[in-house]
């Protein structure tokens, strides 16, 4: 049912109805906000790392060729968009520290970020920054796929859908993701 309404909202949508695209974003806003959160751990750059999603979207709908669903394409979009957003954050502040470092006087680029994630503020704080670290410091295509089952709990396929590969990649990705965490976390938890 879900994929019949994201079809016929996909019609909407690419004969340009405002209101197919409001019901685009109300549907999806969440999820996608979500998705780039965990990824960004900044929710004022995941604000904007999704809007911009949902202005491509409105923008290149005439693309879609509904090869997967609009659900996979979307995820597609925001992790995508996510990751390029992280790496320009990463290279503005290693520009800022190399010119600071030779004397340039420029001031810092990009502000560092707040691991205020909406969830630390439940009982265990410290475990949920410590964790949410670990995951930024897994390679990108293992912190997808972790975002995607944990936060947004895709299936295996739908992960495989969206990053493009198939499911036993998915699988594997998963498996190495949660064995590095596990290895990263359990020390660090019996120290805490």
């Amino acid at each position: 049912m879900a994929a019949s309404a994201d079809a016929e909202l996909v019609v909407q949508l690419r004969q340009g109805s405002e209101a197919a695209f409001r019901t685009l974003v109300e549907r999806y806003q969440n999820r996608i906000y979500r998705t780039v959160l965990a990824l960004l751990q900044s929710p004022e750059e995941a604000e904007d790392v999704a809007q911009e999603v949902f202005i491509e979207v409105h923008q290149t709908i005439g693309r879609f060729r509904g090869d997967a669903a609009l659900s996979t394409w979307l995820y597609r979009l925001a992790t995508s968009r996510a990751l390029k957003h992280r790496q320009r954050a990463r290279s503005q502040k290693r520009f800022a520290y190399f010119t600071s470092l030779l004397g340039f006087d420029n001031h810092v680029l990009h502000e560092p970020v707040d691991h205020a994630h909406p969830q630390a503020q439940m009982e265990g704080q410290q475990q949920l920054e410590l964790l949410l670290a670990h995951i930024a410091r897994l390679p990108d295509q293992q912190q997808v796929a972790f975002t995607l089952r944990h936060e947004q709990e895709l299936s295996y396929e739908e992960i495989a859908a969206v990053l493009k590969t198939t499911v036993p990649a998915v699988e594997s990705l998963l498996f190495r993701a949660r064995r590095t965490l596990r290895n990263h976390l359990i020390p660090s938890l019996r120290h805490a």
